[in-house]
């Protein structure tokens, strides 16, 4: 269903023409907090999957709201690639993902590694890696595994760490860093 505004303009439309404020709503180390308080009026993210092609570049948050069309969006994307099973990812990890990625300074999107974790595959996962935790927050909506060719995970994960809002883990060797909205806290090498 298309929605359109008393001046004709689609919802998409609409979004597409606050798509150029975006780098412009871009906080600094120093202002990350209050981006996911809401100082900024507009919120992004951009990724791509390895395993499904797919790629993603949507604003989700206009003026202190969540565009519910946007986050069923990615919530898809960040689906269990495995199964195709779909779960709500948690906004507040979305945004650590958003101010992270503004804070590097790029345009390149993320590369998502893992999102959403079926328990089969988490289960799956741990039987090959001792580094899967049984109660994932993968498994709840609330974690991402990301990369990004342009940057070292030492990189991004002191943006992630700058951003003060949830877990940080670096992930050297395998070249990932994880974000969720957990507890403060950071781990790995």
């Amino acid at each position: 269903m298309t929605v359109t505004c008393s001046t004709g303009l689609t919802r998409r439309g609409l979004l597409g023409a606050f798509a150029a404020t975006a780098v412009a709503a871009a906080p600094t180390f120093s202002q990350a907090a209050g981006f996911l308080r809401g100082a900024g009026d507009v919120r992004r993210v951009k990724m791509y999957s390895g395993r499904t092609g797919e790629s993603i570049d949507m604003i989700y948050w206009i003026d202190g709201k969540y565009i519910r069309e946007s986050l069923d969006e990615i919530h898809h994307f960040m689906r269990d690639w495995r199964n195709d099973q779909v779960k709500k990812i948690d906004s507040r990890t979305i945004d650590i993902m958003a101010a992270t990625h503004d804070l590097l300074d790029t345009t390149e999107p993320y590369m998502l590694i893992s999102g959403y974790r079926s328990p089969e595959t988490n289960a799956m996962l741990r039987r090959r890696s001792s580094g899967v935790a049984k109660n994932s927050l993968h498994l709840q909506g609330q974690a991402a595994d990301l990369r990004m060719s342009s940057r070292s995970v030492s990189q991004v994960s002191r943006a992630a760490a700058a951003v003060n809002a949830g877990g940080v883990g670096r992930y050297s060797r395998s070249n990932f860093v994880h974000m969720d909205c957990g507890s403060v806290r950071s781990w790995g090498t």
